[in-house]
């Protein structure tokens, strides 16, 4: 019996291995945390700009003549970053390249990794910190609902009219009102059979008819929700893809309510860039420019029916047709580049469905004109009678091109003043156009001093808990407290490890509570196996058969305790929001890690120091 026991007291040397690799893999993956950050500020070009080495060599200088001491002024990825020795030097620096470089470029404060070369070659690096801890800037941003809504209406609109034409049902009219399409018609036959047709295609739409010949589309009241939670769903999606391609890392885009969406980018305190970030609006529109009637009859009051008064970058007016060939929301790709002049364009990919209108519009208008208009909506900063935001729809004319051939999902954009634009402009739709305008109705800074403070004070509570803990087990079981000391250890490294190799997790301030819980936690399942070895010895088994049937029996018992837990933090981090998301997310990894450090790695050290020797008394 003894024998049996003693090999089941044994661990496979591969098993041994695996675990330490394991543990050795997170430990690896936690060292970026120990390097630290510099204060740097970081710059990069705004409209019309660009960055090159002669703007390195202009930021030296204005560093040298403000006797500013850097750490390092490096050129990368389209951006400056400049490493600062303290945060009184970033401030100082940040004011002397602002003012040197002007309103065309974004200078922001920063804080950049140390982490060494070697570690970044292979994904290693620091665990992202929340607003709490790092600092940075908050943002709660209000959609515009009713421009969702009117561009639903718009497209609906135009695909009536299309749909009555190919079954050659003759209308009257087809006007567009703020949530509703109304259809005038000649004849009641007419009226009867767009009634049932439309209503095949068209499902979510109530059609209902009034006197005159006329029937009103409008939507129904699941449409109208779900257009809005459209809205919003796809403005976040918009926004994170925004932020992350201008070099905001792990921004958080959440929700909040039925038309808000708040906004947070750790580690930012240029409050004036992340608005130009968040504001931008920017998509494209393809018209075709109208040949019917002469634009110096026309002006912005007074446009023919079925035209729209856009004027390009000189000022110069041109009617367009009212009528959209293709809208930006079609956007899969875009790249800037330059043509076969040198001239810089941008190389655009669209959707299926995009490709199909692109191909149906330009092969009906080969050598005609068509304009690109970009679009802006500017937020005025004041709400109309209904308390909704009010904005305003820029347009100007880009480029106006006689269409050579019939295009696809494939062309390009020319007429651009400079490869800076262009490169702005590729950003923005690849990005990807918001669905509805957004403006800013609640800003906060929170100071990167404060985010130290609540990191100091964090740290503090996680090394009291770690030493009283350790203090509290070496004490009370000895030996066998020594090795849960060491998988304590180990489970905080693999928690740190693991939180700075998932894209997308950031530590917060709950989070940090989350890892104190965690401490408290991962001696639980050490204490019941320990105590149960403890019964074992009293009930008169040798200290081998104890260790191994004291491991055993408590499997259970810690797998229910540590499965109830998990499902409590899987809910909260289904349901919860920002700082309860953090909570539940380290939680969740401590609960993994404490399991395996107090069973596994207790039980092959244990193995490895006791197994397969004959002993008569166990330190416990």
């Amino acid at each position: 019996m003894n024998k049996k026991v003693q090999v089941l007291n044994k661990t496979p040397m591969w098993k041994a291995i695996l675990v330490l690799l394991l543990i050795a893999f997170c430990a690896l993956y936690a060292m970026p945390n120990l390097y630290g950050e510099d204060p740097a500020v970081q710059i990069s070009a705004g409209r019309n700009a660009v960055i090159n080495v002669e703007t390195m060599d202009k930021v030296q200088t204005v560093l040298k003549d403000a006797d500013i001491n850097s750490k390092s002024v490096v050129l990368e990825n389209e951006q400056i970053l400049v490493r600062l020795p303290d945060n009184s030097t970033q401030l100082r620096a940040q004011e002397a390249i602002e003012e040197a470089l002007g309103e065309n470029f974004s200078v922001a404060i920063n804080l950049a990794p140390l982490t060494p070369d070697w570690l970044e070659s292979i994904g290693a690096g620091p665990m992202k910190l929340g607003l709490d801890l790092r600092g940075g800037v908050h943002f709660l941003m209000e959609v515009d609902m009713d421009s969702a809504i009117k561009d639903s209406v718009e497209g609906i609109a135009s695909a009536f009219k299309t749909t009555l034409r190919e079954e050659d049902i003759r209308y009257r009219s087809v006007r567009e009102k703020s949530d509703s399409v109304e259809l005038s018609f000649r004849s009641q036959e007419d009226l009867n059979n767009a009634e049932n047709l439309l209503k095949r295609n068209n499902p979510d739409w109530v059609f209902t008819e009034e006197d005159g010949l006329q029937l009103r589309a409008k939507m129904s009241e699941l449409k109208l929700q779900q257009t809005k939670t459209d809205a919003i769903t796809q403005n976040i999606t918009i926004i994170r893809n925004r932020v992350n391609q201008l070099g905001v890392a792990e921004p958080v885009v959440q929700r909040q309510g039925a038309e808000r969406i708040v906004v947070q980018l750790p580690g930012i305190q240029d409050t004036a860039r992340a608005k130009e970030i968040l504001n931008a609006t920017a998509t494209l529109a393809l018209h075709m420019v109208d040949q019917t009637h002469d634009v110096r009859d026309a002006s912005e009051d007074r446009v023919p029916p079925g035209t729209i008064y856009v004027k390009n970058e000189e000022g110069v007016p041109y009617l367009l047709e009212k009528k959209v060939m293709l809208k930006g929301n079609h956007i899969v790709d875009a790249n800037s580049g330059v043509d076969e002049y040198g001239r810089p364009q941008v190389n655009i990919r669209v959707d299926s469905e995009g490709g199909t209108k692109m191909s149906r519009g330009t092969k009906k208008n080969i050598g005609k004109p068509m304009a690109t208009v970009f679009v802006e909506f500017k937020p005025l900063r004041e709400r109309g009678p209904d308390g909704k935001l009010k904005f305003e729809r820029r347009e100007r004319i880009i480029s106006v091109a006689t269409i050579q051939a019939q295009l696809g999902s494939s062309f390009r954009i020319t007429g651009l003043d400079s490869p800076a634009e262009a490169r702005n402009l590729a950003l923005l739709l690849r990005a990807g156009a918001l669905i509805a305008p957004i403006q800013i109705v609640e800003e906060r800074t929170v100071g990167p001093s404060l985010g130290q403070q609540n990191i100091d004070q964090g740290m503090q509570a996680i090394i009291w808990g770690f030493v009283l803990v350790l203090f509290f087990m070496l004490l009370y079981y000895k030996g066998f407290g020594l090795v849960a000391n060491l998988a304590l250890a180990a489970n905080l490294v693999m928690i740190v490890g693991i939180m700075s190799m998932i894209p997308g997790a950031t530590l917060t301030l709950p989070g940090m509570a989350g890892i104190v819980l965690t401490v408290g936690m991962a001696v639980d399942a050490n204490v019941l196996i320990f105590e149960r070895i403890r019964e074992e010895i009293r009930d008169g088994r040798s200290p081998q058969q104890a260790i191994h049937w004291g491991y055993d029996s408590a499997f259970s018992t810690i797998l229910d305790a540590n499965i109830t837990t998990l499902i409590a933090a899987l809910i909260l981090f289904a349901v919860g929001t920002g700082p309860i998301k953090g909570f539940s997310v380290t939680l969740m990894i401590g609960i993994i890690t404490s399991m395996f450090t107090a069973i596994i790695f207790t039980r092959a050290i244990v193995n490895l120091v006791l197994g397969g020797k004959r002993i008569s008394k166990l330190s416990i």
